[in-house]
């Protein structure tokens, strides 16, 4: 998972600090303390990671994009210049930016805010964004939420009692809440110095970037790995009493298959063998047969190892997470049914590979396998009423399939609940039933109107005449009669 830091070089930041009695310190001094313990931490123990530092004051500016080079980072921080009043609402649009240039919308991302607390003054400040939040329209909206899932943590270069004598940390809790809630306010304890530094961001270390150790088992072999970033703990919806489920520091491999056949899933952690062992072999073997390897998680929860490449002489290790639950990939069946070949009463892929046991079939046929109307761009919905136009400037002769296409058309508009364009098929089919010429047949005036009729009534949501079973019939008239005689 990718970090942004934010780096706040206002003139608040250089703001002393006196420290024992010795040389003068300034804030901006305390946080570039604390950012280089994080980067070494990094360093050591998420170096496969991206990172990257940008500065803000009342303009943003991107000092190292993402890279895994920390001394980059480090470099960067200890020659930050200073800069004028705080703009928070610029920098998040900045990394608004500059995330969704390099990863998206859809890539996880923490971010770190690191500032003293001081909201700025004036229009451009956080008060004023956040005061001004429902008075916006749509081309000045505040950044938060992010368009890609986030985590926001602010590191204070003040103690709480400071942020707590003006309405600084009121305005950091909004700010965490428009972001999600997904993260965390750290302000400094006791006085202002490297040490209480240090066991800040000690906590936001142990708090999200601690190595998550795991044991890989198969068989008799196994091998002690690294996960990274930490897999999170997650609460199935559909259970009654909701538990989080969290990842066992034991993990089971299952069996492979052909990477073909998987498709990959978006939770993906990174693994890394401490020593050349069976995690080695592994990762070898699934790269160069292009496999992936089945493990399990914890009771009922199972997801995939594979081999991904970030360049052509580089490779990691991959897990995906499954949903959990005993079938996470519906055509794949139970993954407790899945055994050797050999085990098997006869080969389910045949003495040649003609055939394969998958996908497995499911016992109920899925909605989303029928047939439906969805009208994707405006041409579709046009296209459907122009049928509808065409048949019904031929009937009698197309009656049915002037009905047939009105009810998919009628059964689709209630589903979305379009009872507008019920009402507009409605007036086409009137409109319609007043050009007629006078050769027309005398049944086509009747069955326009009788459509007519029963589009509107539908169009009212009355539940007698709504009802998304129902089918509209044609109307049985002398001429209707007379003319299903004549084709007989």
């Amino acid at each position: 998972m990718p970090t942004v830091v934010l780096m706040d070089v206002s003139l608040s930041m250089t703001r002393p600090v006196s420290l024992d009695g010795s040389e003068e310190f300034q804030r901006k001094n305390l946080a570039v303390h604390g950012l280089n313990m994080l980067f070494e931490h990094m360093a050591s123990n998420y170096r496969l990671e991206f990172t990257a530092l940008m500065a803000f004051s009342s303009l943003w500016e991107l000092l190292v994009p993402f890279t895994r080079d920390y001394n980059a980072l480090q470099e960067a921080l200890s020659s930050l210049e200073d800069y004028d009043k705080t703009c928070v609402e610029s920098a998040l649009n900045g990394v608004s930016n500059v995330v969704q240039q390099e990863w998206g919308s859809a890539c996880p991302c923490q971010v770190m805010l690191v500032t003293d607390g001081s909201l700025g003054i004036g229009k451009g400040s956080l008060r004023h964004s956040l005061q001004t939040l429902k008075q916006r329209g749509d081309d000045k909206k505040f950044p938060l939420p992010f368009p890609f899932p986030t985590k926001l943590y602010i590191m204070c270069i003040a103690n709480a009692e400071e942020l707590q004598m003006t309405d600084a940390m009121d305005n950091l809790e909004e700010l965490l809440r428009l972001s999600g809630g997904d993260g965390q306010i750290f302000t400094m304890e006791g006085p202002l110095c490297m040490k209480s530094v240090q066991a800040m961001f000690g906590r936001l270390i142990d708090y999200a970037y601690s190595p998550f150790h795991a044991v890989l088992h198969c068989g008799n072999l196994s091998s002690d790995v690294q996960v990274f970033p930490r897999p999170e703990p997650i609460v199935v919806d559909e259970e009654v009493e909701p538990m989080p489920r969290t990842v066992n520091t034991e993990v089971d491999e299952v069996g492979t298959g052909a990477t073909d056949e998987l498709e990959e899933e978006p939770s993906a952690s990174q693994m890394a063998g401490k020593s050349p062992n069976f995690c080695v072999l592994l990762h070898g073997s699934l790269k160069v047969e292009g496999m992936v390897a089945l493990v399990q998680l914890g009771p009922e929860w199972y997801g995939m190892l594979y081999s991904q490449a970030d360049s052509k002489k580089k490779s990691n290790l991959m897990m995906s997470l499954f949903e959990p639950g005993s079938e996470p990939l519906p055509w794949l069946g139970k993954i407790s049914h899945l055994g050797p070949i050999s085990e098997a009463a006869e080969n389910p892929y045949g003495e040649d590979d003609s055939k394969s046991p998958f996908p497995v079939q499911p016992s109920v046929k899925r909605s989303y396998a029928q047939n439906v109307t969805v009208w994707i761009k405006a041409s579709g919905l046009q296209t459907d009423v122009q049928k509808i136009l065409r048949n019904a400037r031929k009937l009698p002769d197309k009656t049915q399939t002037f009905y047939k296409e009105l009810n998919r058309l009628r059964k689709a508009a209630l589903a979305f609940g379009f009872w507008e364009l019920l009402k507009g098929v409605a007036d086409l089919l009137e409109r319609e039933c007043t050009l007629l010429p006078d050769s027309a047949h005398p049944d086509a005036a009747f069955q326009l109107s009788h459509a007519a009729q029963q589009l509107k009534l539908a169009s009212t949501g009355d539940s007698q005449y709504a009802a998304f079973d129902h089918n509209i019939a044609p109307m049985h008239t002398e001429f209707s009669t007379s003319v299903s005689s004549t084709r007989r």
